[in-house]
């Protein structure tokens, strides 16, 4: 391990975190997920040289799954929202995002995560999941549809609601 192990860390963590958010839907998740990942890369150091990035992914991946099975059998407690520092006018729609990414099952989040926010193709994704590209398709597809049907539907939503005033 040692200094390529310390670079890997320095020039990818923000894009890991970035990834990790968009897995769990929470940031303060995220931080976690990413820092149990890379502890767990750093013990296998040697297995992840080839691709260090895609071998992070996969844990990545795996960790966000894991936690969200074992949240599914307890229940959640939520505490007051976080107080906003400063305006953000995307903040709303981030919210609905990331709220209705969280609806969608493991596997359908995990490859529009990977499609779209981290750029893979079908094959690469396929690889990082364990999973055919048959697999990976179909699950995109069956993401976006949902997404794409919840967005309708809260914008028709919000549309009514402005037309009642």
């Amino acid at each position: 391990m040692g200094a390529d192990f310390d670079e890997f860390v320095i020039g990818r963590s923000s894009a890991l975190l970035r990834t990790a958010t968009l897995l769990t839907g929470d940031s303060h998740d995220a931080e976690d997920l990413v820092q149990t990942a890379l502890l767990r890369v750093a013990r296998h150091w040697s297995r992840a040289l080839d691709n260090p990035e895609a071998y992070t992914r996969r844990v990545l991946v795996n960790l966000a799954h894991d936690r969200s099975r074992r949240r599914k059998r307890r229940p959640e407690h939520l505490g007051p929202p976080p107080d906003r520092v400063a305006p953000d006018d995307y903040a709303e729609d981030r919210d609905d995002l990331l709220r209705l990414l969280r609806q969608l099952p493991d596997r359908q989040r995990a490859t529009v995560v990977l499609r779209y926010w981290e750029d893979l193709s079908v094959a690469e994704t396929a690889q990082l999941l364990g999973c055919t590209e048959g697999t990976v398709k179909s699950a995109t597809s069956k993401a976006l549809t949902h997404l794409r049907e919840a967005l309708n539907l809260s914008l028709t939503d919000s549309i009514g609601a402005k037309d009642a005033h």
